[in-house]
């Protein structure tokens, strides 16, 4: 069985699902999710709890049990991308190269774009080779949000 649930949190409504005991997804804007069932269940909670601690400053790792469904390739993007320190960006080309596949820039912009779990696995530390903020599941100004609340707490 699968459950979500919705908060309300600086950066807007996010919901949480959770799947066979994991953290499967986090999205943003807080709609209802098909198929599944409105429960707030204990590892939803703690989710939120870490979230809290995140927006808080007092968290720069999440320990939670999560579950990636992708492809080979993605998640080890997704890999990568839970290696980036708090508080640190990496471009879409240092993260093909970490991956040993340096020209696959726009792949790993692809599978970024496709990461399930935003915050948990920090795809917003993924920036342009110029320093640029590019691209963002939850927009722009949730990303620049977020990249401020690291750099003031690191």
């Amino acid at each position: 069985m699968k459950y979500y649930y919705v908060y309300d949190t600086e950066i807007g409504p996010i919901s949480l699902v959770e799947g066979d005991k994991h953290i499967t997804n986090l999205t943003f804007g807080g709609e209802a999710v098909e198929g599944l069932e409105l429960k707030e269940t204990t590892l939803i909670k703690e989710a939120k709890r870490q979230l809290d601690e995140y927006f808080g400053g007092r968290r720069m790792i999440f320990d939670l049990p999560i579950k990636l469904e992708g492809t080979e390739f993605q998640k080890k993007v997704w890999q990568a991308l839970e290696e980036i320190p708090y508080g640190m960006t990496y471009s879409y080309g240092q993260i093909a190269e970490k991956i040993g596949n340096p020209r696959a820039a726009r792949a790993v912009g692809l599978a970024n774009n496709k990461n399930p779990i935003a915050i948990i696995i920090p795809c917003h530390r993924v920036i342009g080779k110029d320093g640029s903020l590019v691209g963002y599941g939850g927009g722009l100004k949730i990303k620049e949000f977020l990249l401020d609340l690291e750099k003031r707490h690191s």
